[in-house]
């Protein structure tokens, strides 16, 4: 069980910021060789059916409680910002999230022990099982797909285009046949399989050449963007005390010269501010909103997360929202977004009246918690392409980004990644975002309170940014779209059959085994 551990934490190292894909070809094949131990023991005779199947889980489960406690234990540094309150709540989140996770690798393991064979099938069978339960994790429960093992092929350019074809759960499948094929050595042809996945690996980079040449950078004539990035503290940004003092240095950099010395705001067309940006409702406060149009041009607009409330007509209470804002110049709010994926113990808490009838409250402190928008939709802003919104959260759902009957000419993600500090997890966030880009075929804008802000264009390429941790202005142009690729139209049937070829190989190799004398 501390093999499957340890071998969990090694894949956790192929994610970003570390990006060691290549340790993969370590886990995998470890994990396969523990499986391979309980089915077909050198020495002890084999358990039972079932017994071996709880084998298999309990391995599972070490092996993903390894990999998710590794992964994310940056989540702790939420429970700090408010130390007070919250602190004594922090070896729980970084324990039991990994640990409850971890059941999913659990099942993933157990699905593989159904299929399992003594050939080198049983690579395809691990494979399969594990990309199943993956997809499983995006979905279960509101979902949680955050560092899917496809994301180790997604940091290197020309191998990340692969996501405009199959997605990172289609990645996913093929990461885990990929760098699980290691395994095949300890037989004696076995040298095929290992040979064949770097074959694969060179033919999707070279598919990521040809891509990468076929669409080079090009940007909307007439946008000039400017994202500000102000590195506030978390706790000064839900304290209505600070009103003006988080205000005046909003303004303050909004109005920062350009690189070139010259009046970048005076040319900005977008203004875009991240995720909660004030301490308090702007839409509420007359002063406010004047104050932020006299900030924009004539012509241009200010973007900007903000909560929001809006009266309940059934019990005549409040009902909160985490949206966006487009302001003009006269300081009206001409569009809004609500945020549809809400952040679980963050934003809202399951069983939420009972939950604070017990005195519990999630991170934000917003009493009743957030109320979730209605639907993900494509936003008109003046002057620029219609854009899809993302906040925070909501851009780590492959395929679930955008509204299908209306396709977006850009995507805008704000987000406020200052929960988590200078640790892996803003990164872990960036190569999520950077994934959706790909996969849709847009280019995507992201403003966050520390960072990583950046433009990003539609096969990936970071066109600008501004690195995590620091304070400033990000002055770009919109990188046009492309026509939608292979994954935003046919995504879904490529990777299911993706699945059914590998479980069908899968299940080849157990009937097989299953035939042969004993």
């Amino acid at each position: 069980m501390a093999v499957a551990f340890l071998a969990g934490a090694l894949a956790a190292l192929a994610m970003a910021p570390f990006n060691a894909f290549p340790v993969l070809a370590v886990s995998f094949p470890v994990a396969i060789w523990l499986l391979d131990g309980i089915v077909f023991p050198l020495e002890n005779p084999a358990p039972g059916f079932w017994r071996s199947i709880g084998a298999a889980a309990r391995l599972g489960w070490c092996y993903g409680f390894g990999y998710f406690l590794a992964g994310l234990w940056w989540i702790g540094n939420a429970f700090l910002v408010d130390a007070d309150q919250f602190a004594w709540l922090l070896p729980f989140a970084v324990l039991l999230l990994p640990a409850g996770l971890a059941f999913f690798h659990a099942a993933g393991f157990a699905l593989a022990r159904l299929l399992w064979s003594q050939g080198n099938a049983r690579i395809l069978a691990f494979a399969v099982a594990m990309a199943a339960c993956e997809w499983l994790r995006g979905h279960i429960l509101t979902g949680f797909p955050w560092n899917l093992f496809g994301y180790a092929l997604a940091e290197e350019l020309h191998l990340a285009q692969s996501l405009s074809l199959i997605g990172a759960y289609g990645l996913t499948l093929v990461a885990l046949v990929l760098f699980s094929t290691p395994a095949a050595l300890v037989r004696r042809d076995g040298w095929r399989w290992p040979v064949l996945s770097v074959a694969i690996l060179v033919a999707m980079a070279a598919f990521g050449v040809w891509r990468l040449g076929q669409h080079p950078t090009g940007f909307v004539d007439g946008v000039q963007l400017r994202i500000m990035q102000p590195d506030l503290p978390q706790d000064a940004k839900f304290n209505p005390a600070l009103r003006n003092e988080v205000l005046t240095r909003y303004l303050a950099l909004s109005r920062q010269p350009a690189a070139d010395g010259s009046d970048g705001l005076a040319k900005t067309t977008h203004l875009i501010w991240p995720e909660s940006a004030f301490p308090f409702l702007v839409a509420q406060d007359p002063e406010a909103l004047k104050v932020l149009g006299d900030l924009v041009a004539p012509k241009a607009v200010l973007l900007t997360g903000a909560g929001r409330a809006e009266e309940n007509l059934d019990d005549g209470g409040w009902r909160f929202f985490n949206s966006l804002h487009v302001i003009d110049a006269t300081g009206t709010i001409i569009g809004n977004y609500d945020k549809v994926h809400l952040v679980p113990f963050g934003e809202y808490l399951p069983y939420q009246s009972v939950l604070e009838s017990l005195g519990f409250e999630q991170l934000t402190k917003q009493r009743g918690g957030f109320s979730t928008g209605p639907g993900l939709r494509t936003l008109d802003i003046p002057n620029a392409p219609p854009a899809g919104i993302l906040i925070c959260y909501e851009a780590i759902f492959p395929g679930e980004v955008i509204d299908p009957t209306n396709r977006p000419g850009w995507l805008l993600n704000v987000t406020n990644d200052a929960w988590f500090g200078v640790t892996p997890g803003p990164y872990q966030h960036f190569a999520e975002v950077r994934a959706r880009a790909i996969e849709e075929g847009l280019p995507l804008v992201r403003a966050g309170n520390n960072g990583v802000s950046a433009v990003i264009d539609p096969v990936g390429r970071i066109v600008a940014s501004l690195p995590l941790g620091t304070s400033g202005v990000l002055d770009s142009r919109l990188p046009t779209t492309l026509p939608p690729p292979v994954f935003a139209t046919a995504g879904t049937g490529i990777v299911t059959a993706l699945f059914l070829i590998a479980l069908i190989g899968a299940g080849l190799g157990c009937l097989n085994r299953r035939r042969q004398p004993r």
